[in-house]
């Protein structure tokens, strides 16, 4: 494990990250979903591709990684953007998964691959909207020591700053900047998946101008058991499309 301390707007962010495949000349780098880290990505991705320089990234906050600040997504690609310049990585293939797949589209490299992509905005149930409305109401009151109950999962046991940065990131709707992405993009998704569903896979499939959607039986972690096939159509599509 490696780390690189980046500044970003008069804050210091210690960037953890490993590199395989040293000498290789195509980069690939890779980055994890939230409440994730890069050991997740690593186990599924580092056996396969090993003719491309394999990037894995903790995003800030998270594994290895600090923040002692709120983000928002653009903040995180923003920090990313200037780590990659500093190690001298190509933004040639990124691959994010869920949250990361937002980091990833916002760095615009040659090729986006999407694996179950957050991005695309979805009403929250009634049932949802019901918890927030009365979390806000104990609030005023200086309940606040009720905020476990009416946290979603991937927030709690979180810092001040990943909380507010989860509220940030959780609603944003990145349907414009998909429709704007002009680069090659793969998107791999589980049938099953709840957290993102196919559905959000197939607008953005429509919404990205040069996209191909492959779908996988299983659900947000379909790709765990999936990693080699999807490597091989990554490394294909890349060396074809690069070919051309």
């Amino acid at each position: 494990m490696a780390l690189k301390s980046i500044s970003y707007k008069e804050h210091i962010f210690d960037i953890s990250y490993e590199i395989y495949n040293p000498a290789a000349k195509t980069d690939f780098i890779v980055l994890h979903g939230w409440g994730s880290n890069k050991n997740l990505m690593k186990q599924s991705f580092t056996p396969y591709m090993k003719d491309f320089r394999h990037i894995y990234i903790d995003l800030p906050g998270f594994g290895n990684s600090t923040t002692s600040m709120v983000l928002t997504t653009k903040d995180v690609a923003a920090i990313l953007d200037l780590f990659l310049k500093e190690i001298g990585a190509k933004k040639e293939i990124v691959l994010g998964h869920s949250f990361g797949g937002k980091v990833g589209l916002l760095l615009n490299p040659q090729m986006l691959v999407l694996v179950a992509s957050a991005g695309i905005y979805r009403e929250k149930p009634t049932s949802v909207k019901l918890k927030i409305t009365l979390f806000k109401f104990l609030k005023l009151f200086g309940l606040t020591k009720f905020r476990s109950l009416f946290v979603a999962d991937d927030a709690k046991e979180l810092s001040h700053e990943m909380y507010e940065t989860f509220k940030k990131v959780v609603n944003e709707d990145f349907s414009q900047e998909f429709a704007n992405y002009n680069g090659r993009a793969l998107l791999f998704w589980g049938e099953e998946d709840t957290a993102t569903p196919l559905s959000s896979a197939q607008k953005i499939d429509q919404l990205i101008k040069n996209s191909i959607l492959e779908v996988y039986s299983g659900d947000h972690y379909f790709f765990m058991q999936n990693a080699m096939d999807i490597s091989h159509k990554i490394e294909s599509d890349f060396l074809q499309t690069k070919g051309k």
